[in-house]
């Protein structure tokens, strides 16, 4: 149980970094970015990559940042020419092109099977102690950037981000660049979820294509519907009852003795629940963001 418990907040933790890189995107600036865990992948691959080079993992993870902040800067220019609802069907198409290259690109890759034998950070401690370490080192890296995009969002960047999403004409003719508000947005993001990516391989030993998947974008973005887009603790909670939901269901299968088919089906049912919950009663989520409002 203790195992379990430690295991499952290391990934509620991983989770809420690549959702606070999600909320600087979508829930500040407003961006419909559907190809997010293009940013995670490709930090998770890059630490992979650097490590069978020899790299050491602070080295790793720097390298997995800065091609994430490279494919952000990219995905970026390339939102000057479309408008936002075609600009977010074109990140999820980029996030599938690196999926598909990291399927087919076995001799950088490793293809289908991914990157194994990523070594963990703290193999020299002995169990369960190496864990807890872990856990501690992931709990510490969320406080850090919660504390960032806090600070973000309530200066002025934040305000400016804002002011872009709510009323971008206004924004331009008060002086805001809105390009370069949109690429220090995706930029600030793409970094936190890259560094989440990179903790995921060490922490699972293994980078995959499956770490690709667009149904981890969507379910980063349901965590942000149901905690609260634009506020640093309300997306923390979202991420915790959509893990609360992931952790529970298997207590439930165990105890009412139905198939692993019917607990996958419970768990999304689960979720869905929620979701459309908060969407009908509580559509700012459940702890909405606080806006300043002029008297």
């Amino acid at each position: 149980m203790f195992d379990f418990l430690v295991s499952s907040l290391t990934v509620a933790g991983i989770y809420a970094l690549m959702a606070l890189g999600l909320n600087l995107q979508a829930g500040y600036a407003g961006l419909l970015n559907f190809g997010h865990i293009a940013f995670a992948g490709l930090g998770a691959y890059a630490t992979g990559i650097a490590i069978q080079a020899g790299w050491p993992p602070l080295g790793g993870a720097a390298f997995g940042i800065g091609a994430a902040m490279g494919l952000g800067w990219c995905i970026a220019r390339l939102g000057r020419q479309l408008g936002s609802d075609y600009w977010g069907i074109a990140t999820l198409a980029i996030a599938e092109i690196l999926r598909t290259v990291a399927t087919n690109e076995g001799w950088l890759t490793g293809g289908a099977n991914g990157i194994s034998a990523i070594p963990s950070l703290f193999d020299g401690v002995p169990r369960p102690w190496n864990a807890v370490a872990f856990l501690a080192l992931v709990l510490a890296a969320v406080a850090v950037c919660a504390l960032l995009c806090r600070r973000l969002g309530n200066g002025r960047f934040g305000r400016a981000l804002r002011l872009m999403r709510e009323e971008p004409q206004l924004a331009a003719c008060m002086g805001y660049d809105l390009r370069s508000l949109k690429s220090r947005a995706i930029v600030t993001g793409a970094a936190i979820t890259a560094l989440a990516g990179s903790l995921y391989a060490h922490y699972m030993s293994f980078v995959g294509p499956d770490y690709l998947l667009a149904s981890e974008t969507f379910l980063l973005w349901t965590m942000l519907m149901i905690g609260g887009m634009g506020s640093t603790a309300g997306v923390l909670v979202g991420v915790v009852l959509v893990q609360t939901a992931y952790a529970v269901v298997p207590f439930a299968k165990d105890y009412f003795h139905f198939g692993s088919d019917l607990a996958g089906a419970l768990r999304l049912g689960l979720i869905a629940f929620i979701l459309l919950g908060c969407l009908l009663w509580r559509s700012e989520g459940l702890v909405p963001e606080k806006l300043r409002r002029i008297p």
